[in-house]
């Protein structure tokens, strides 16, 4: 029987950490720039693309994410689509996510007084001008901590990709428990891992929102 190490243990949760790392980086990533497709589509003047984003965020928003990956998964391989694990989950991520950043974003824009953008439409602005040059700046500030405070919930939404294959740290975990037979120094290491992925971006959230709110009141 091969005798493993503490180190062997956390040398192999930390080589699968780099893909949850990296997976939430491109599911952030995409779900950002989807996210602000949807946000424009969102707050459009035309009733259609208000009500096809609606649909979009509530269906995304009121299904569980667990289903969304066995459909991507499983289900596309029903019509003999043959799906990889990694596509599988970077997508369902991404558009997961872009549901949720929109939904923030769109209450961010709304929290700008009507009277900027009736001041930006006197000036002769269309509406994609009052978004870049007047509403999207003041509503960034609004928007930062709520999508550092949401970036926690895509890392820890990545566990949920091991139930298709998706060798990352939860499944990594799983794998490792198997070969050593010692699940609570598995697991406690694993949560360890999550803890420092997800804690600084958790406080980061909290400090931008209180030094964002003393700005606002000071100005």
């Amino acid at each position: 029987m091969i005798e493993f190490t503490l180190w062997d243990i956390l040398r192999n949760l930390l080589l699968a950490t780099r893909w949850t790392i990296l997976l939430s980086l491109v599911s952030f990533a995409g779900g950002g720039a989807v996210g602000l497709g949807l946000l424009f589509l969102r707050i459009s003047k035309r009733k259609t693309f208000r009500v096809l984003a609606k649909y979009y965020i509530e269906l995304f928003q009121g299904t569980p994410l667990l289903m969304q990956l066995f459909i991507a998964f499983f289900g596309l391989g029903l019509f003999g689509i043959d799906v990889p694990a990694w596509l599988a989950a970077g997508l369902t991520l991404t558009l997961w996510s872009a549901a949720f950043l929109a939904e923030i974003w769109r209450g961010c824009v709304e929290s700008i007084a009507r009277g900027q953008w009736e001041a930006s439409a006197s000036l002769g602005m269309g509406r994609l001008q009052q978004m870049r040059y007047v509403i999207l700046p003041q509503a960034l500030r609004v928007a930062i901590p709520p999508t550092v405070g949401f970036s926690v919930q895509i890392v820890k939404g990545t566990a949920l990709t091991s139930i298709i294959g998706f060798v990352e740290l939860s499944k990594a975990g799983t794998v490792v428990t198997n070969a050593t037979f010692q699940p609570f120094t598995v697991y406690g290491l694993v949560a360890l891992i999550y803890f420092a992925l997800c804690w600084p971006l958790s406080k980061s959230s909290q400090i931008l929102e209180r030094k964002l709110n003393v700005a606002h009141r000071n100005h």
